[in-house]
């Protein structure tokens, strides 16, 4: 008997997700960027921005970016003078971050591989840092992910995990979830007439462990000192975590 996961709210075989969800980033990709700022009114550029602050960087560490997507990451990463590894599954998303990143003269700072993060095909103890933005939700199996991060890290390495996460007023709740599922699909629809795949972006919210979860499922993958912050009011939440 098939095994079924998470599609948003549905459930699909185990072997099917990753291919419905290359499908969905395929067709985002060319204005993905367009509407994150639409829907997050221009936020997440801070949330994206306080992440690589806190990670406290030194110039010359080695960064794997994991589900890259356009690169937004990626780019602030290369500002710190850090070597950055831009990695992603869908092969659209890592084109379009890779020329939006050389439009900007970030061509030697940054390097490219299309890998799936829950086989990432990197040596162990490669990288000083691994980041990962709003990408965790979208895999199939988590756990795998979070373990190769892991894996990929050196000793004293730390993850910095930037995802949706659980909205802490019961007020604010109900705005969000109202917006959420009305506004947003309404603007994919508007923007690229595509309604389907931003209400499965906004239902695999849903679907995604709260703050405590994600930080048991880092903790169990086999990190140390895990901790979190919430960002506007819980919509979104940072996590930290070391290989010790």
């Amino acid at each position: 008997m098939n095994e079924s996961v998470d599609f948003g709210f549905r459930k699909v075989p185990r072997e099917e997700k990753a291919q419905r969800v290359d499908e969905v980033f395929s067709s985002v990709a060319s204005r993905y960027d367009l509407m994150n700022d639409l829907m997050s009114f221009g936020i997440h550029r801070y949330w994206k921005r306080l992440c690589v602050h806190l990670s406290s960087l030194q110039p010359g560490s080695r960064v794997l970016d994991v589900a890259s997507g356009t690169g937004d990451l990626a780019a602030l990463l290369s500002r710190t003078g850090c070597e950055v590894v831009s990695c992603d599954i869908n092969e659209a998303m890592l084109k379009f971050g890779r020329d939006k990143l050389a439009d900007r003269g970030l061509v030697n700072d940054v390097h490219y591989v299309r890998a799936d993060a829950e086989r990432l095909p990197f040596a162990q103890n490669s990288f000083e840092c691994a980041t990962l933005a709003f990408g965790l939700r979208n895999m199939t199996d988590k756990p795998a992910a979070l373990r190769a991060i892991h894996a990929g890290l050196k000793y004293g390495g730390q993850v910095l995990v930037l995802e949706f996460s659980r909205v802490t007023s019961d007020l604010l709740r109900r705005v969000y979830d109202s917006y959420s599922f009305h506004a947003i699909p309404a603007m994919g629809k508007l923007v690229l007439q595509d309604p389907d795949s931003y209400r499965y972006l906004v239902e695999s919210i849903r679907m995604h462990p709260d703050q405590d979860g994600l930080k048991t499922m880092l903790e169990e993958a086999g990190f140390s000192r895990v901790d979190y912050l919430n960002l506007s009011g819980g919509i979104v939440a940072l996590h930290q975590g070391y290989k010790l």
